[in-house]
């Protein structure tokens, strides 16, 4: 038997649909993780050492606990408590809430990267903790935070793949079906490889561009 390619382009309005869910799944993930992340750092710098005590037991649980364990506790798990969920928001859930955790030391880190001097300063001209937040400490950090959050945006693509596991119909479930009823899965895996490969390539391209903008708009108004 040979290498056929055509076997798997043969089904390709299924491979686009399971390519689109992966996209839409990385993209609304990381979003919310990022978004989520964002609140808890900025709880942790401004709500009080309880605050951040209590918000650092949750974030070492996740960092230190595989995404694969997460999920099944949180799809099979759930129902335990009350918390019954169907395989896509599930994933959505469990893939934001596991990002969450390194994008909020990610920020955690930048809002520390920001020197103390120049919050002193805005504080003294009467700016408002939300201006602070704003014109202060977003813009000096966002340089430092880009490439690290480009890190975890591509971590969290390519753990996209394990929830295939709970049924959610992405890339990698629906080439590996087509992959076992064709009985063409080194094709399918080759092919989900690629994709993987080009998602991850444009990632990191926005990424350095997001950077040299940045690094521009930085230098002109300085």
């Amino acid at each position: 038997m040979g290498f056929d390619f055509d076997v798997i382009l043969s089904k390709q309005d299924q491979l686009i649909s399971g390519i689109a869910m992966t996209i839409f799944v990385w993209v609304v993930g990381t979003l919310l993780a990022a978004l989520i992340g964002f609140i808890v750092a900025t709880a942790r710098r401004y709500g009080g050492v309880l605050v951040d005590k209590a918000l650092t037991v949750p974030i070492e649980v996740i960092r230190g606990t595989p995404f694969l364990v997460q999920l099944f506790l949180l799809y099979f798990g759930g129902p335990y408590i009350g918390l019954s969920l169907d395989a896509l928001p599930a994933g959505l859930l469990a893939l934001s809430v596991y990002g969450a955790a390194y994008f909020a030391e990610i920020f955690r880190a930048g809002y520390q990267s920001v020197p103390p001097g120049h919050v002193e300063a805005a504080e003294c001209l009467g700016f408002t903790r939300i201006q602070i937040i704003r014109n202060i400490l977003l813009p000096e950090m966002a340089l430092l935070v880009i490439p690290p959050s480009v890190n975890m945006a591509i971590i969290l693509l390519k753990e996209t793949a394990l929830l295939s596991l709970i049924t959610v119909p992405e890339m990698t479930m629906t080439a590996s079906a087509i992959g076992s009823q064709e009985y063409a899965f080194v094709e399918a895996m080759v092919l989900i490889a690629l994709v993987y490969w080009v998602l991850v390539e444009l990632a990191g391209l926005l990424g350095r561009f997001a950077e040299k903008k940045l690094s521009r708009y930085r230098l002109a108004k300085a």
